[in-house]
């Protein structure tokens, strides 16, 4: 009997290991997810697509791609100016690192496509060089603005590494592993858990910065916690507390710089999420398109309708639309105008008014003041998202 007892017990407890060993490796294949790889802001077939515009001269890519060229940040010569420790203040005061990190960042990435649309492998080590020169040297972020930061440019580093990461084999596995280090150790402590009483621009930075980090690291359940956030969370940088049904933002009362900053940021979390097979983009009757619509329109002149807005825990009131910036067109609308128009069939005809004049008025200077929009002049965004129509990606 004592025998019999034993040799259950002994089974019970080897179902029970069993047990907690599927588990965990279920646990382990959901935080360590498939991914479609490149897959944040472009995917291969996005960049085969360009690449064919280019070489076919076809407009408004040719024009765009010239622009693109002209920019400093893609220059060769371009030398990466790593800190320890980086501090943003308000508004950028002080300014200790913070404006290099965010110039490195955007060129970093801008090597990485650049690499990417044409084979040249300087502009890869070029990427691969500032990539490595700030993982291997940043230990923290910090001061007021530190979550907002490495929202607005974690987006770009990413992007840079994943191209890289994702189309050429000359960025050793040790240098990589470094910035996965960064990104793991230093950037994601700070965006984590968002910011939900600040104005919803700085969610919508995190955001943006959270689903590029899961991407790039085989990361599900970073990926997921950003998906959820903007979905459900409570803060105000969530697309329903961001948008009310109309369009209006929860930052129309305040200013439309800042208004611009939140939809593209929030539209760059979208188009990364469309790359891994997860539509946020329609997400509550399609907000997102509300929003752009009712900002694109009210800076281009039009009157629209408004409701004094109180934020989340009321720490913002604004009792009137502002007319701080109006007119003042961000680098933003290219990828939502190709989503819906092209993709969905679905009319967005402000938004279509808005990178239409954004294209009329592009230099190729690729302006980065802290309100562009994270994305270089418009050029960029016509070249890589005018008439991109393929299908949702399926995760593999």
């Amino acid at each position: 009997m004592q025998k019999r007892l034993g040799n259950q017990n002994w089974a019970a407890k080897a179902l029970c290991t069993l047990f907690l060993a599927t588990i965990a490796q279920l646990e382990n294949s959901a935080a360590q997810a498939e991914f479609n790889h490149p897959g944040i802001a472009h995917s291969q077939a996005s960049i085969d697509f360009v690449k064919a515009k280019i070489a076919s001269g076809e407009e408004p890519w040719a024009s765009a791609w010239k622009s693109v060229q002209a920019s400093r940040y893609v220059d060769l010569d371009w030398r990466p100016q790593p800190r320890a420790r980086v501090e943003r203040g308000p508004y950028n005061n002080p300014d200790i690192g913070s404006s290099e990190f965010s110039a490195d960042a955007n060129a970093s990435y801008q090597h990485a496509l650049q690499w990417a649309l044409t084979g040249n492998e300087a502009h890869a080590r070029k990427a691969a060089e500032i990539l490595n020169a700030w993982s291997s040297t940043l230990e923290s972020v910090s001061n007021h603005d530190a979550r907002l930061l490495v929202g607005m440019e974690g987006y770009e580093y990413c992007n840079a590494a994943e191209l890289l990461k994702h189309t050429w084999d000359g960025w050793p596995q040790t240098e990589q592993a470094t910035f996965e280090k960064m990104l793991r150790d230093v950037f994601y402590p700070i965006i984590k858990d968002f910011y939900p009483s600040a104005n919803g621009n700085w969610d919508a930075a995190m955001l943006q910065t959270m689903l590029a980090m899961g991407v790039y690291l085989d990361d599900q359940s970073m990926f997921d916690r950003g998906v959820d956030y903007y979905l459900n969370g409570k803060g105000n940088g969530a697309v329903r507390n961001y948008f009310k049904p109309s369009g209006q933002c929860q930052e129309s009362g305040r200013d439309q710089a800042h208004t611009q900053m939140g939809l593209g940021f929030l539209a760059c979390t979208c188009e990364i999420a469309w790359n891994q097979g997860v539509d946020l983009y329609g997400a509550y009757d399609n907000r997102l398109l509300k929003g752009f619509e009712y900002t694109a329109k009210y800076n281009l002149g039009f009157d629209v309708p408004y409701e004094p807005y109180r934020s989340f825990e009321g720490r913002y009131h604004y009792k009137s639309i502002s007319d701080d910036s109006r007119g003042r067109l961000q680098p933003i609308y290219e990828k939502v105008l190709n989503h819906y128009e092209n993709r969905k069939g679905l009319e967005a005809e402000f938004t279509r008014q808005a990178a239409t004049k954004l294209r009329e008025g592009s230099d190729g200077r690729g302006s980065r003041g802290r309100r562009s929009g994270r994305s270089g002049s418009s050029a960029l965004g016509t070249l890589m998202f005018s008439g991109q129509v393929h299908t949702m990606e399926v995760r593999k």
